[in-house]
């Protein structure tokens, strides 16, 4: 199976924190799946770590190198994936998820969060 992890996912993976539901790091961690990030969830921390936000600990640098190191493939924003984002009903507002979620159903790819919100979109999102 294909997993696109939403940034705070990806985030408590290459952390191992304890946040991280057991669900996500068991579907993270089988071989049967190949794990993405999204370069979205790279600029939004490199948005949210340039602001100084706390819950952006680590620069979109470093984050980067995490994910490489961790075996994560990285998913780059492609003109399809932008024009697919106005195709999307207006559950959320924050356009990284419209874009992750954008992203996910044009691939496609299951899109792993913990956002109730962001699940909305499609059955296919995986809700830990």
């Amino acid at each position: 199976m294909r997993l696109l992890l939403d940034t705070h996912v990806a985030l408590w993976a290459i952390a191992d924190s304890r946040a991280m539901p057991e669900e996500a790091r068991l579907l993270i961690l089988s071989a049967a799946n190949d794990v993405y990030v999204s370069a979205a969830s790279i600029w939004e921390i490199a948005i949210k770590h340039a602001l100084g936000r706390r819950s952006m600990p680590v620069s979109a640098r470093d984050a980067k190198e995490y994910f490489e190191e961790a075996g994560y493939l990285l998913l780059p924003v492609t003109a399809e994936h932008a024009v697919f984002v106005e195709e999307l009903p207006p559950h959320h507002r924050d356009p990284f998820d419209r874009l992750l979620v954008a992203q996910a159903l044009s691939e496609p790819m299951r899109l792993v969060t913990h956002d109730r919100v962001v699940a909305k979109y499609s059955a296919t999102t995986v809700l830990v």
